[in-house]
């Protein structure tokens, strides 16, 4: 009973690390916060991020490891669901990218300040030259590798360039909305708010898919 208590104890202490980690990570940075700020934010010994952990980048890991593993297979269920509900001509472009982006989108809305913490977190490292090709290849290609291949099945005419080039430009719209930086706040003078998530979703899909289809017609038109 009591080996059980300090599991319990240990987990917690354990998840507070990884809470206090990811925020302070998203806020400064990895190299702008040190292992004894963290643990102080967490109310704990600084030995036991050592303990824990490792260290200091086997931390910044296991942060962006807790939220990724949760989420990738949440939208692996919605991109399997949206294919499997579909009809004998498979979803459209619309659907799928809907399906890929509405668990993130969805969770940044309304899964708390963890998940904001973390989605800042996540733009952060991708505009970043030193973590964006490493970090995101380690803990998001398989997902993007299955959102691909998901658009390449409904639309096997279409050229892999130009659905890499969507993809990409997908990437781009999305860190840009998980970053809340308020630009299309002053820029629409209050009337869109880059907190407003749900407007977000209701746009985006519609907009990427009519980018991925524009692309493929021109490029049917010149051949």
């Amino acid at each position: 009973m009591a080996d059980g208590r300090m599991n319990r104890r240990g987990e917690r202490t354990r998840q507070r690390l990884l809470d206090a980690a990811e925020k302070l990570f998203a806020n400064k940075g990895f190299h702008g916060i040190t292992v004894r700020a963290i643990a102080k934010e967490a109310d704990a010994d600084p030995a036991l991020v050592t303990y824990y952990f490792g260290g200091k980048r086997e931390l910044f890991d296991a942060v962006l490891l807790r939220r990724a593993e949760v989420l990738n297979q949440i939208r692996m269920a919605e991109l399997d669901a949206c294919e499997s509900g579909a009809g004998p001509e498979g979803p459209s472009v619309e659907q799928i990218i809907a399906a890929f982006s509405h668990p993130m989108l969805e969770r940044s809305a309304n899964g708390g300040p963890g998940w904001k913490n973390y989605f800042a977190l996540v733009a952060q490292i991708t505009n970043s030259p030193e973590w964006g090709g490493e970090i995101m290849t380690k803990y998001f290609d398989p997902i993007a590798t299955r959102f691909l291949e998901a658009i390449k099945r409904t639309q096997p005419d279409w050229t892999d360039e130009d659905v890499y080039w969507s993809y990409h430009f997908l990437s781009g719209a999305m860190v840009l909305t998980f970053a809340e930086t308020g630009r299309i706040d002053n820029l629409s003078g209050g009337l869109c708010k880059s907190t407003d998530i749900d407007s977000v979703h209701a746009r985006l899909p519609k907009f990427i898919a009519a980018g991925f289809e524009r692309l493929q017609s021109e490029r049917k038109q010149t051949s």
